[in-house]
């Protein structure tokens, strides 16, 4: 049974603001989220569905870790120190998937720059009209399209799932050395659920300003700013800002 005594409140109370405090300090857990859904004019019901389960495989990954530590007698040592493997094996990841990202991005905006095609008609007149060869062939890709969208957002919960929660690791084995299952339970639940609403939550709010923001002659490069920032967030865990 759970305890009612000031020390549980606490430790509860600091699993809740740890969630919702280390998923703001790392905007690796919001940006690529918004500036994808941007890119690739998702829905905010998508979005955020990606958000929530990318947020659901990131905790995860730590309580699994945590459960398996507990069962087999690790140290809390060993344990951090197998996140912050995971920690770097998830940035590099981010930044492999933020470099591919680019050269695809920057492939595809070469091809549909636009450029003038002059036309000679059998009355002598001659002009010019403007168009890109992208947006003529826009429909036979739109399958291929789909595809590069699931994928993107399957690499991303693949990325989760190896991004740790560094903070989370102490706040269970706490309870866990006091011998009380269901307080340790307690404290996985509340910081998963703060983790993955914070998550959610700002994704959700960024989003929408983002929409209400004019971007129409940057629109273009939509795909390039959403590989900028997949790898700007992985350069920025690999360097430890």
């Amino acid at each position: 049974m759970i305890p009612t005594d000031p020390g549980t409140s606490a430790l509860l109370l600091t699993a809740c603001v740890i969630g919702i405090t280390h998923t703001l300090m790392g905007p690796d857990h919001y940006l690529p989220f918004v500036a994808l859904g941007k890119a690739r004019d998702w829905s905010t019901r998508r979005i955020l569905t990606v958000t929530l389960l990318c947020g659901i495989g990131h905790v995860a990954g730590s309580i699994l870790l945590g459960a398996i530590g507990l069962a087999a007698g690790w140290s809390l040592g060993g344990l951090e120190a197998i996140e912050a493997v995971r920690g770097e094996l998830a940035a590099w990841l981010l930044i492999i998937l933020g470099l591919l990202y680019l050269i695809w991005a920057t492939r595809n905006l070469s091809r549909s720059k636009p450029h003038e095609h002059w036309h000679g008609h059998a009355d002598g007149e001659v002009h010019s009209h403007e168009h890109t060869h992208h947006g003529a062939h826009a429909h036979p890709h739109e399958a291929g399209q789909g595809v590069r969208s699931s994928t993107t957002a399957w690499s991303l919960f693949i990325i989760f799932v190896f991004g740790p929660c560094e903070a989370f690791i102490p706040l269970l084995l706490f309870p866990a050395f006091q011998q009380n299952g269901q307080l340790a339970v307690a404290t996985t639940l509340v910081f998963a659920v703060s983790t993955v609403a914070t998550m959610i939550g700002t994704v959700f709010l960024l989003s929408k300003g983002v929409q209400m923001v004019a971007l129409k002659p940057l629109a273009r490069y939509g795909h390039v700013m959403a590989g900028l920032v997949i790898l700007g967030c992985g350069t920025a865990i690999h360097l430890g800002l």
